[in-house]
């Protein structure tokens, strides 16, 4: 069998005659037999998309396992980033978790009982900036679409939104020690 593969009939006894060999040899360093699969139809699109360009001197037998090796060790360098990626998310994920349970577990009971917290609150909203306090009271305890208020106030949904925000800021700094009941309250 000559080892060119520049024209289909070659092309297809290369395929044929080297296909298993080279399906092994990938299955032996990804293990999954579809994975094997894909790098080695991937190495045989690239040979053929190659085929002008190959000289018919080339050793054909190292040609394609030398392809199939380096995508093998690119899966599995991709592999690693997504496994890193993977890891790095559940530590960010269990990190905000562990935060939460800090969170409640630092939440001072007198302050659930506090008879005073809606006084607490109303005093945080009311140190608020007129315009501020307007809108997140229209929102917040009135219940109205941030559209609506601005269209009642005759301002840009954008001023509407640049508002709540520095007032969720304010009150964020204000009510720090609340934190946990605020968020229950007011979202």
């Amino acid at each position: 069998m000559q080892n060119n593969p520049k024209d289909s009939a070659n092309f297809e006894d290369i395929y044929v005659s080297f296909y298993p060999r080279l399906k092994r040899f990938a299955q032996e360093y990804v293990v999954n037999e579809e994975d094997a699969e894909n790098i080695v139809q991937d190495a045989f699109m690239d040979l053929w998309t190659k085929r002008e360009f190959l000289s018919s001197q080339i050793n054909l037998t190292a040609y394609l396992f030398t392809n199939i090796k380096n995508r093998c060790i690119d899966f599995h360098r991709h592999r690693i980033v997504v496994l890193n990626a993977t890891h790095a998310m559940q530590e960010e994920f269990e990190l905000a978790m562990q935060m939460k349970l800090q969170s409640l577990e630092a939440l001072d009971e007198q302050i659930i009982s506090d008879a005073n917290i809606e006084t607490i609150i109303d005093n945080a909203i009311q140190s608020l900036p007129e315009r501020c306090r307007q809108i997140f009271v229209m929102n917040k305890i009135e219940g109205k679409k941030q559209k609506l208020i601005a269209e009642e106030l005759n301002i840009s949904l954008n001023t509407v939104e640049n508002q709540m925000s520095i007032a969720y800021r304010k009150l964020r700094e204000i009510l720090k020690d609340y934190l946990p009941i605020l968020f229950f309250l007011l979202i």
